[in-house]
């Protein structure tokens, strides 16, 4: 039997665990015998989307482009699961409407004070004195989902809390093996 694709789509504001749950997932997923592919944010600015800024067109370009590439895999049976801020509804949106598989939205909700205090690259430090613009959630704004399939809220639940939270849906839901 092969693989159905689907694309699990991590959202929040930075330090909110994004990336932290995306790799727990890809574990345990291919602990299971699944082929996983995570496509991170900070990784795709580096590379797909190099010379694109912070503007609204050009983040909705740089989700529309990890869109573009988690389809591809989830059409060819790849769990496709991104972790990226992907800020504007608009964006997220126009990437389910073209998904072609499962798509799966997880707000990982944090909030503001306890993003702050995780900022190992001292981003929101220097949005709040000024010297750094368009930080999302500061300087730039940051649109929730209204209805994602999850919400894990990541200042009061463990990785691990989180983690089977997940895993329980996508296993409900029939897009992964039960464990």
């Amino acid at each position: 039997m092969s693989q159905q694709g689907f694309i699990l789509w991590f959202t929040g504001l930075s330090g909110a665990g994004k990336s932290t749950l995306a790799r727990a997932v890809r574990h345990e997923l291919t602990t299971r015998g699944l082929r996983v592919e995570v496509l991170d944010g900070d990784e795709i600015r580096a590379t797909l989307s190099r010379g694109l800024g912070f503007s609204r067109e050009d983040r909705n370009e740089k989700v529309r482009r990890i869109g573009f590439v988690a389809r591809l895999l989830a059409r060819n049976g790849v769990a496709s699961i991104v972790a990226a801020i992907s800020p504007y509804r608009t964006g997220r949106e126009e990437v389910r409407s073209a998904a072609e598989t499962p798509f799966v939205e997880v707000f990982v909700d944090c909030p503001r004070d306890e993003v702050i205090r995780r900022d190992t690259r001292g981003l929101y430090e220097k949005a709040l004195r000024g010297e750094l613009s368009d930080v999302t959630g500061i300087s730039s704004p940051y649109e929730p989902p209204f209805s994602p399939e999850l919400r894990v809220m990541t200042a009061s639940e463990s990785v691990q809390e989180s983690n089977r939270a997940i895993l329980r849906w996508l296993e409900r839901e029939n897009l992964v093996p039960q464990c």
